[in-house]
């Protein structure tokens, strides 16, 4: 049945119940608009216009049909991405009033015509049924609403009036018909959002590394293993990233022959999820530093989530491991390096660089001898045929600096939508520069 129909079937009966022309009444209020939390964005401001459709007079005992159609929304779809058809779902709630009390869930399919860059937003019309147990007038008048977008990440936007709110229609409701049920509709319930699951539990974590000076011979005594000392670093992350992270990290190594095999390890909890990311989404990798007799750096990785990640819950990295080959005779330092968080949802992958503020500590020191092939003087890492910092291949290619990666990023993850004032990001944690 649509909105402006003036009847109601019941069920099995055939029977109709004759119920007044629909009438629809325009309301506008301000807005505040709380984007998603992986945005960093704070609260934005707006103007709402929204038409509530509803019949102006029914009996007790029917179910009537109530339409929000949003009029016109404060922004356009900024110049950043077009927008796919079919990504967009609203939901939200109408507050009833007057002989009844409660709330109406409203909630609109995602069947939205694609949105190019610089032009209008465009919503379903969200709807629902509210069921009349009582003679009396009732006021229905639209309040907070939820805009989720599926692609290319979910999100939600949190919206909700910031000053009283006219009522957007009144049903007359007159003694008749059968039959009552609880009172002004249901409480609404948030739409559109993607499942999630528990916070990974691999085997990331922080240890102390065994030593507290984190200085070992590598080659005497037929010893294999060398344990790092723990050691604090700060990380200030680009843009898309976090400002900043803080952890513990550990350098282990194991010696293979002339090489080293290299396992690091982060502290706990340290990032929160940026958004409900399936298994398998997100991966870490870390630039270790060598110092003292070698130079360069060594490329170490982590697998990617074995489980689902949670937005807003914090993360364990697992542990990263790669193979140092050493490139000098003498005593060479490992440190932790630039940090490199993955992100891939089937597209191009989000890559979130986090560089090492200040100074820190080394994690580990060993008496090396060079190998063919070793990292001395700047040149190749040693894990992937990965390449230093400032090569042609490696992490040197996350920076900042290469604007046409962060223009491939902003396509994937940097749309930003503005709707009634509202800002929907897709990127994680902040905006993309541009």
């Amino acid at each position: 049945m649509s909105a402006a129909g003036v009847a109601l079937m019941l069920g099995g009966a055939g029977i109709m119940l004759a119920a007044s022309p629909a009438q629809a009444a325009e309301v506008s209020y301000k807005t505040e608009c709380i984007p998603p939390s992986i945005s960093g964005l704070p609260p934005v401001q707006g103007t709402t216009k929204v038409e509530i459709t509803a019949p102006a007079e029914a009996k007790v005992g029917d179910e009537v049909e109530i339409v929000w159609k949003t009029v016109e929304a404060a922004s356009k779809n900024p110049d950043v991405l077009d927008l796919e058809k079919d990504t967009v779902k609203p939901t939200g709630e109408i507050k009833i009033g007057g002989a009844a009390s409660g709330t109406l869930a409203m909630e609109g399919p995602r069947s939205n015509p694609a949105i190019p860059k610089n032009s209008p937003m465009k919503l379903p019309d969200m709807k629902g049924k509210l069921k009349l147990d009582k003679a009396g007038e009732i006021t229905l008048t639209p309040d907070k609403y939820n805009i989720n977008v599926s692609k290319p990440l979910s999100t939600d936007t949190k919206c909700a009036p910031k000053e009283a709110v006219p009522v957007g229609a009144k049903i007359k409701v007159t003694e008749g018909g059968g039959g009552t049920t609880t009172s002004g509709g249901t409480t609404t319930t948030s739409g559109g959002t993607t499942t999630s699951g528990g916070t990974t539990t691999t085997s990331g974590g922080s240890t102390s590394g065994g030593t507290t000076s984190g200085s070992t011979s590598g080659g005497g005594g037929g010893q294999t293993d060398f344990p790092g000392k723990e050691v604090a670093v700060q990380f200030a992350c680009q843009s898309p990233g976090p400002a900043n992270i803080t952890s513990k990290v550990t350098i282990n190594a194991k010696k293979s022959g002339g090489n080293y095999e290299l396992t690091v390890k982060t502290a706990k909890g340290v990032m929160n999820s940026p958004a409900p990311l399936p298994a398998g989404a997100l991966k870490p990798s870390m630039a270790i530093k060598l110092g003292g007799a070698d130079s360069g750096t060594v490329k170490v990785e982590g697998p990617a989530n074995a489980a689902p990640l949670e937005q807003g819950k914090p993360v364990d990295l697992p542990d990263m491991k790669g193979t140092y080959k050493p490139g000098a005779n003498g005593k060479s330092t490992l440190s932790p390096g630039t940090l490199t968080i993955n992100v891939s949802l089937g597209g191009s992958p989000i890559v979130i660089p986090c560089q090492v503020k200040g100074s820190v500590q080394a994690s580990l020191e060993l008496d090396t001898s060079k190998v063919d092939g070793g990292a001395v003087g700047g040149g190749d890492a040693a894990v992937g045929g990965g390449s230093a910092d400032g090569g042609s291949g490696g992490l040197a290619n996350t920076g900042a600096e290469d604007d046409g990666a962060l223009r491939a990023l902003a396509l994937v993850a940097g749309t930003v939508i503005l709707l009634g004032g509202a800002v929907f990001t897709f990127t994680p944690w902040a905006r993309l520069r541009r």
